[in-house]
Formats: C-alpha cells, structure tokens, sequence
C-alpha cells in the first residue's frame, strides 16, 4: 500500500492516506485484536449488456440498495450470536469504510486471491462479492490462508480496461472509470470521455471479462441486491431530464448516493460528449 500511496494511485482520495496506519496495522485499528473474520456476500445479478436495455449503465453492485447497511446488520447478528456464548467478548464490525484492508484479510482467511484487476476472486463465486469482517478480542480456530494465484497468464481484464488504468494487481485510479464517475470531484477530464463506453455510475468491464467470473458467478437471490427498474430500462434522454428531487427519491437508499446528484448528471453529460 505504501508504494500505491507513493506513485499517487489514490488520486484525491485523501482518506486513504490519512489513516494508512490503522490500514498497515490492525493493531493500530484494534489493539486487541486477535481474530478477524471475513466474510463474502454475493452480489451479482446480471451482466449490464445482456439485460439492461439503457444505453447507459450502473456498476452491478448499485444496482440495489446499499450493500453497506445490509452487511453491517448480518454482521451485527453474528457478532451478537457470538457474545451470547461469549458474553465477555468485544469486537468491530467492517463493512468497506473502516480502515483496514479488507482483500488481504480475505485471502488470508482462505476466501479467495487478489486478481490481476486487484478485486478478489472466489474460486466458488468469482469476484462479485462485497466483504465485511467481525474483528474479536478472542482467539478462534484460524482457517487457512488463499496461497494460489490462478489469474496465471491471463490478462483479459488489463487488456479490455479503456483507460488503461490496470497493470498486474495495481489499479492506477486516476484512470479508472469508477474512480473517475464516483469519488472524483469536479468537471469529467476530457482525456477519458470517449473512453466511458456508456458507464455513468462505476465500471464492470474489468469483472464482466474475467474468465473467472464467467465460469463460476452465481446469481444472487438477495431481494436487497436486486435492481431498481429505472436503471435497467431509462434511456439517455430519462437521465438527462432527472432533477435532484428525483435523484434523492430514487436512490433514497442506494450506494448510488456516494456520487452525489451533480457528480451523476456531470457523468450523464460526460457520456453525451462521448457520442
């Protein structure tokens, strides 16, 4: 991480950097820590070109509504079922925004490996998953870690990226497209509009290409995950005319949010200089 923080590769996002120690050293995070389980939650529902009949496109995973909420909450329950064996037991639930490195944690639970476009992957269910932890002051029975690589010589998500923003398990992301379309602030930088291919919310095509997930994605029953009908069938010229009000009552409870209503409208405009 510290190398990724070095050459710049988190762009903007400053809260990366600011707690990079918790992020370096659980115990900076939780000084008791002494078992972390992690967890995988399948979220896949549906390859964007196969079933969305918009010609702009969400990143699978906001399709529903927040994964956040719902993980923290199954978490909680796990977390409460153990301190009612346990009632002497503190712990931390994760979900994304806590300071930790959640892939890492993953592989060494034996969840999966980090692939060639740095998101896990699951010899079960490909990379679809969101992952949350339960950090314990207790120690339990470890499972093994992950300490296969089977990308092996394949590079289809490097190769297929537009903006090139992906070498081997490095994400460069001020080139990446969901970097570009979520978390960057300010106007869409010229140099990737024609490069968007039709994302105004996140990019799957790293995920979508991987052989991985063809073989192994399993469609998710989760009502939660499944997706809004505005995102599968508006056209471009619905979005265009979307105001914030609308905004706030379709995405009430999406990740969808995280862009905020002018970052998703300067995405919806960035993809009409794109034509």
């Amino acid at each position: 991480m510290e190398t990724w923080l070095k050459d710049g590769f988190h762009a903007d996002m400053g809260w990366i950097e600011k707690r990079r120690d918790e992020r370096s050293d659980i115990f900076t995070y939780f000084p008791d820590a002494k078992t972390i389980i992690s967890v995988g939650m399948n979220y896949y529902t549906g390859i964007n070109g196969e079933i969305n009949n918009s010609s702009l496109h969400f990143s699978n995973y906001a399709w529903g509504d927040d994964y956040h909420a719902l993980l923290k909450t199954r978490l909680f329950e796990l977390l409460s079922f153990i301190q009612s064996h346990k009632t002497e037991v503190n712990g931390l639930v994760c979900v994304d925004t806590s300071p930790i490195m959640e892939k890492v944690w993953a592989q060494e639970a034996g969840l999966g490996w980090q692939g060639k476009h740095t998101n896990l992957i699951s010899k079960d269910y490909g990379s679809w998953l969101f992952l949350g932890e339960v950090i314990l002051d207790i120690e339990l029975n470890y499972d093994p870690p992950f300490e296969e690589d089977l990308c092996g010589s394949c590079t289809a998500c490097i190769d297929a990226c537009p903006t090139k923003a992906l070498d081997e398990y490095v994400l460069d992301s001020q080139k990446c497209i969901s970097y570009l379309t979520i978390e960057h602030r300010g106007p869409f930088p010229l140099e990737y509009q024609d490069q968007l291919h039709g994302w105004m919310y996140g990019c799957d095509i790293c995920q979508e290409v991987c052989p991985w997930n063809q073989k192994f994605q399993k469609k998710s029953n989760e009502p939660a995950f499944q997706p809004r009908w505005e995102i599968i069938h508006w056209s471009k010229n619905k979005w265009e005319r979307l105001d914030k009000e609308g905004f706030r009552e379709l995405f009430k409870d999406s990740a969808v949010k995280r862009t905020k209503f002018e970052g998703l409208k300067r995405n919806v405009f960035a993809n009409n200089n794109n034509r």
